[in-house]
């Protein structure tokens, strides 16, 4: 199983969009700044939470989404995917 994961950090105010099998563990990487590169965004800041996740059967359809909601640019749109997950 692999997942499409948001995160949210409130220090920022910014979203960063994912993709794991384990989302739960990958977040603990972005809090504790090894999520990478040195240069990483998500090193900005140690808050980060899961606001969103969806499951998907492939990695390659996991990787297919993500780069839908990437090529929106639009936090708009990232915000309703997550209101939508609330509410469900």
């Amino acid at each position: 199983m692999f997942y499409v994961y948001i995160l949210y950090s409130g220090l920022l105010d910014k979203y960063y969009v994912g993709m794991s099998s384990n989302p739960e563990r990958r977040l603990l990487y972005h809090n504790i700044g090894k999520s990478g590169s040195k240069y990483a965004f998500t090193k900005r800041a140690q808050d980060w939470k899961i606001v969103y996740k969806r499951s998907f059967d492939s990695r390659e359809n996991a990787l297919k989404y993500e780069k839908t909601i990437k090529k929106k640019k639009s936090r708009t749109f990232i915000q309703k995917l997550i209101s939508d997950y609330e509410d469900s």
